[in-house]
């Protein structure tokens, strides 16, 4: 992966909707260029998919510290819910992170099933502190 590669990627993650002709006015390449330039990023596994970015009301960061090796039971309780965002499996203190969208009435419902398994840590964002953001 390029320079050039780099800033496809930047001009994508900011508006994935921009075309390969849009991209290459920016960047002083043809579209056609670009377009093969996005299939061999994709054909590598360095761009996965294209996706929005969404405006949720509540976010929270969620730690799971497993009380007992039900793996397999959290992790099909956890992924029930669709407020779940990333759900991974981690190394370190805990055992899961996990990134969320919950109303409080859903993570109260939420912390209540889990906490059968698990012990846990929510962090809620207050504000999005990333200079690119509003």
């Amino acid at each position: 992966m390029d320079y050039i590669d780099k800033q496809i990627i930047a001009l994508l993650k900011k508006n994935s909707r921009l075309t390969n002709k849009e991209i290459g006015e920016e960047i002083h390449l043809t579209g056609q260029a670009v377009g093969n330039r996005v299939n061999k990023l994709i054909e590598h596994k360095i761009i996965k998919n294209f996706t929005i970015d969404v405006y949720y009301e509540n976010t929270q960061y969620i730690r799971l510290f497993m009380n007992s090796t039900a793996f397999s039971t959290i992790e099909r309780v956890v992924n029930n819910f669709e407020e779940i965002e990333i759900f991974d499996k981690v190394s370190g203190q805990a055992c899961y992170a996990i990134v969320t969208h919950f109303s409080q009435d859903r993570l109260n419902e939420f912390i209540e099933k889990i906490s059968k398994w698990a012990r846990y840590s929510v962090e809620t964002v207050v504000t999005n502190k990333l200079k690119n953001e509003s």
